[in-house]
């Protein structure tokens, strides 16, 4: 199959998160599969940054790298602009046999999927879960969705979750269950065959206590704020543990350090930025928490996982399903300080019961989150959509 892939940011953008990963992984066991596989993106890497080579074969991708009008404009509000793909995407279209678009309210979605229309090249839509309302701009959001987004949700020929919570986030926009295809994202299992020594990370930021991770954009729906508060709380009783986060500054950074210094924890708390090496982090913490508010998958928690960590979650995360499903991690619910904290201690005074769920999820992960097999899925479902096009 020829396959376009298009999405507002691509590799070596990993500041962007986990669509960034997930389309990439995609593609590249898509290539090994023997499709040809496409890449329209734009050539923004950071806020101040660019992609100087705007045509690249990245791992057997071909990649091409449209003008972004405001590097700025795209990292503070998400909004990526790239016309110059508008000729492109019109004289090229039709050589593709499949379309897969990731995030949703996106320029460079409109303007696919208008020429996908005209010429009927049947695509997939991959929300990555942007698609409720929530957090910012509400109203913006809302005349995307009656202008553009709900013919784009309803005219593709399948959307895909990655979680029970995303299939709930199709229903309420309207999208009949028949449409909904359920794959979870993938995991690069055999970067994990080898990990870093221990106290790798540690050395480098000079900490010689027990740690507590956080991985991940410093973004307000991360919840972060709350595991600082309960972090707060297991300090006054344990001093032995510190809390990092690793991550970058997705526009909350400040008020987090605000309140770190409000709650007087400023010696215990580590703002470490982003990480070129998430294993040696993992490795080194006792336990990782992820907070998140409403996430509808997330990769770091079985990341930790696979590296020996044991994890605590949100309940109400796409990761908590499997986390509740396989018993593999503790489940919070959100803002419950006592609890985070209590979970915490258990993993920290009993290391025997991490290294339990540590072993189940291990087990789950292998079997069923390796990039191969999901790529196997997808393969499925692109195909699918072909023939379905074809027999209407």
């Amino acid at each position: 199959m020829k396959i376009l892939q298009v999405i507002p940011y691509f590799v070596p953008a990993w500041g962007y998160g986990g669509p960034v990963r997930v389309a990439y992984e995609l593609s590249k066991r898509l290539v090994e599969k023997g499709h040809e596989v496409t890449v329209y993106t734009t050539d923004t890497l950071s806020k101040d940054s660019r992609v100087n080579k705007k045509v690249q074969e990245i791992d057997g991708i071909r990649v091409q790298y449209f003008p972004n009008l405001s590097n700025k404009l795209a990292w503070n509000h998400n909004i990526f602009l790239s016309p110059s793909m508008i000729s492109i995407v019109k004289k090229r279209i039709q050589n593709f046999d499949i379309i897969h678009m990731h995030e949703y309210r996106t320029f460079q979605n409109i303007v696919v999927y208008n020429y996908a229309k005209k010429y009927g090249v049947p695509y997939v839509l991959q929300a990555h879960g942007s698609l409720p309302r929530m957090i910012a701009k509400q109203n913006l959001k809302k005349l995307f969705d009656f202008t553009w987004g709900y013919k784009i949700l309803n005219d593709a020929s399948k959307v895909i979750a990655v979680s029970k919570a995303e299939v709930k986030q199709y229903k309420h926009m309207g999208i009949s269950k028949n449409k909904i295809v359920t794959i979870p994202n993938g995991l690069d299992v055999d970067k994990f065959k080898v990990l870093p020594e221990n106290r790798k990370f540690k050395e480098k930021f000079h900490i010689n206590k027990r740690i507590i991770l956080f991985l991940g954009r410093i973004h307000k729906r991360k919840g972060i704020d709350f595991l600082i508060k309960s972090f707060f709380r297991l300090n006054i009783e344990k001093k032995d543990v510190v809390l990092v986060i690793a991550g970058p500054d997705d526009g909350h950074k400040d008020k987090l350090i605000e309140l770190v210094n409000r709650l007087k924890i400023s010696n215990s708390v580590y703002f470490v930025g982003y990480l070129d090496d998430n294993l040696s982090a993992y490795v080194d913490a006792e336990v990782l928490v992820y907070p998140s508010i409403h996430e509808i998958f997330g990769l770091v928690p079985f990341e930790a996982i696979m590296c020996g960590t044991p994890v605590i979650a949100t309940d109400d995360c796409g990761c908590g399903e499997i986390i509740k499903e396989t018993n593999c991690g503790f489940l919070v619910r959100y803002g419950n300080e006592n609890d985070l904290k209590e979970k915490i201690k258990i993993l920290l005074e009993k290391p025997e019961i991490g290294e339990k769920m540590v072993k189940k999820g291990k087990r789950y992960i292998v079997e069923n989150l390796a990039w191969n097999k999901v790529a196997k899925k997808m393969e499925k479902v692109y195909e699918s959509c072909i023939i379905s096009l074809h027999n209407s």
